[in-house]
C-alpha cells in the first residue's frame, strides 16, 4: 500500500505527541505529501477533539472536511483519563470498527495519515487491549515522541525495548525540544545518548528534531 499510517505514540503523558505531530505533518505538507492526521481516541473532550484542532492550528490550515465529519476524531471521551477509564465513565465502549473505518477513509484520500495514540505504548485501550496490542495488530510503524527532560533515558529505552519484542518498526524518534529539563547538562547528555543508541539499535529510523515553538 503506497499510502501510509504512522502511529505516533509517547514515552510518557504530555511529553508532547500532539504538538509533535502537528509539526510533523507541518513538515510533510510544505514537502509537497498529501497529510491528514487522526486521534485514535481522545478523552477529556466533549464534542471536538481539541489535539486535532491543535494540529491544524500548527499545521496553519483550516479545519478539514473529515474533522467536521468527525473521521478524524471518531471516538471522544468527556474524561480526561486514560481510553480504559474514560470509557467505563462514559458507559460505553470504545467502538474499533468506528476507528478502523475512520483510519481507512482517510487512507483512501491521503498519502499519509499520522494516528496520534493517547500517552504511551502501553496505555491501557479496554482492559484486554494496550495501544501496543493496537499498533501491533494493524503493524502500524512508529514515531515515538521523546524528549530531554530527566527521567527520559529510561523511559525512551522501555518504550523501544517494548517495539522490539513486538518486532514493530520503529518509523523514527521526534526529539521534542520544547520538553527539555531545566539543567542544561542533563538535556543535551539525554539527546546525545538517545540519538547515539538509535543509531546503533535501530539503523534504518529516522530522527526528527522538534523545534522549540
Amino acid at each position: 500500500m503506497s499510502h501510509k499510517v504512522y502511529f505516533i505514540s509517547g514515552i510518557d503523558t504530555e511529553v508532547g505527541k500532539t504538538y509533535a505531530t502537528g509539526y510533523l505533518a507541518k513538515q510533510y505538507l510544505e514537502a509537497g505529501q498529501s497529510v491528514i492526521t487522526q486521534k485514535l481516541i481522545q478523552t477529556g473532550n466533549e464534542a471536538y477533539s481539541e489535539d486535532i484542532l491543535k494540529h491544524r492550528e500548527i499545521m496553519g490550515v483550516p479545519l478539514f472536511e473529515e474533522d467536521h465529519q468527525k473521521i478524524t476524531m471518531p471516538e471522544i471521551f468527556s474524561y480526561p483519563a486514560s481510553p480504559h477509564l474514560s470509557a467505563k465513565l462514559d458507559q460505553r465502549p470504545i467502538n474499533f470498527n468506528k476507528i478502523e473505518k475512520a483510519t481507512q477513509q482517510l487512507v483512501e484520500k491521503f498519502e499519509l495519515v499520522l494516528l496520534e495514540g493517547a500517552g504511551g505504548l502501553m496505555v491501557p485501550l479496554t482492559d484486554d487491549l494496550l495501544t501496543i496490542d493496537y499498533i501491533q495488530q494493524y503493524e502500524f510503524p512508529v514515531i515515538l515522541v521523546t524528549s530531554g527532560r530527566l527521567g527520559s533515558i529510561n523511559h525512551t529505552l522501555l518504550s523501544l525495548e517494548a517495539l522490539k519484542s513486538r518486532n514493530i518498526n520503529l518509523h523514527a524518534i521526534a526529539y521534542n525540544l520544547n520538553d527539555e529539563s531545566e539543567d542544561q547538562t542533563i538535556s543535551i547528555e539525554t539527546q546525545r545518548y538517545l540519538k547515539e543508541h538509535v543509531q546503533k539499535q535501530f539503523p534504518t529510523s529516522l530522527w526528527f528534531d522538534v523545534p522549540k515553538i
